[in-house]
C-alpha cells in the first residue's frame, strides 16, 4: 500500500483555498501528499467534488443545489461525467467558468454545453498539465421499467486523473463493469453506491476488490448505508474505506 498523508479539514480556507471577500463555506476535505505537490479533495456532496493541486482548481459535476458557487474558487478545469441534471448543471458551470477554463464532457452533454472537449470512453487528454483518462460508466443490471439501463454504455464517463505519482479515479454513475479490470495503481477511488441507479454495497465492494485502491470513498450514496461497505471490506484492510458526507 502506498504511503500518503491524510488531513481532515473542515473550513475550506484551511485547505489553502483563498476566498477573498467571501465567507468560506464549510465542507469536509482531505489532503494527500504527491511527488508533485499537495492534492486537496473537497467533498461538496452527492457526486460533486472540488480538487485543488498546484494552485489549480478542478470541479467535478458541480451542482448548485449543494453549494453557492459564487463563494467557491472558479475553475481551471471542469469535468462532467454525464448529462443527468444532478451532474450537469449549466448554472454552476457558468458561475465557475473563466475564459481560460478547460471543460471536458461526454458527447451526450455537447448539446447543453457547447464548446469544450468531448471525451469518449478510452480517450486521454492533457488538460491544465494533468493527464486525464475518460473511462466507461454504465449499468448492466439496474434498468428502467422499459428495460433500458439507467446509464447506457457509451453515454457517460468516469475519469482517472494523474496528480504526480497518485492517480484518482472518479467513477461516475456506473456498476461493476469489465473495464474496471484495466485500472491499475489507483491511489484514490470514488465509487457510487445508490439504488436503483448505480451499485449496491455488495457491488461496490466487488468493484473495490477489482480496482484495489489505497483509499476508497463511497459517494453519491443517497439513502444507502455507507457503513455497510466498511463491513463488506473488513477483510481487505489494505483498502482504506473513508466515509465522507457524500449523500
Amino acid at each position: 500500500m502506498k504511503t500518503m498523508t491524510i488531513i481532515m479539514l473542515l473550513p475550506l480556507v484551511a485547505a489553502g483555498v483563498c476566498l477573498a471577500g467571501a465567507a468560506a463555506p464549510s465542507f469536509q476535505a482531505d489532503t494527500f501528499k504527491t511527488d508533485g505537490g499537495d492534492l486537496t479533495i473537497t467533498f461538496i456532496g452527492h457526486g460533486t467534488l472540488m480538487l485543488t493541486y498546484n494552485d489549480k482548481v478542478i470541479h467535478v459535476d458541480p451542482w448548485s443545489r449543494l453549494a453557492d458557487y459564487e463563494k467557491l474558487p472558479r475553475a481551471d478545469l471542469i469535468l462532467i461525467t454525464h448529462h443527468h441534471q444532478d451532474h450537469l448543471d449549466t448554472k454552476a458551470i457558468e458561475t465557475l467558468r473563466k475564459p481560460e477554463t478547460a471543460l471536458a464532457f461526454p458527447e451526450a452533454c455537447k448539446a447543453q454545453l457547447g464548446p469544450g472537449l468531448v471525451m469518449k470512453n478510452g480517450d486521454t487528454a492533457n488538460l491544465i498539465g494533468l493527464k486525464i483518462l475518460a473511462t466507461p460508466a454504465y449499468n448492466i443490471v439496474h434498468k428502467r421499467e422499459n428495460g433500458a439501463p439507467f446509464h447506457p454504455e457509451g453515454e457517460g464517463n468516469g475519469y482517472v486523473i494523474q496528480f504526480g505519482d497518485k492517480k484518482a479515479y472518479v467513477a461516475g454513475d456506473t456498476e461493476v463493469i469489465p473495464e474496471m479490470k484495466t485500472l491499475t495503481d489507483i491511489a484514490i477511488a470514488f465509487l457510487p453506491m445508490n439504488l436503483p441507479y448505480t451499485m449496491t454495497p455488495e457491488m461496490t465492494a466487488e468493484a473495490a476488490r477489482i480496482i484495489r485502491p489505497d483509499i476508497l470513498y463511497p459517494y453519491h450514496y443517497g439513502e444507502t448505508d455507507p457503513g455497510r461497505l466498511k463491513e463488506l471490506l473488513a477483510d481487505a484492510p489494505e483498502i482504506d474505506v473513508r466515509i465522507r458526507d457524500m449523500k
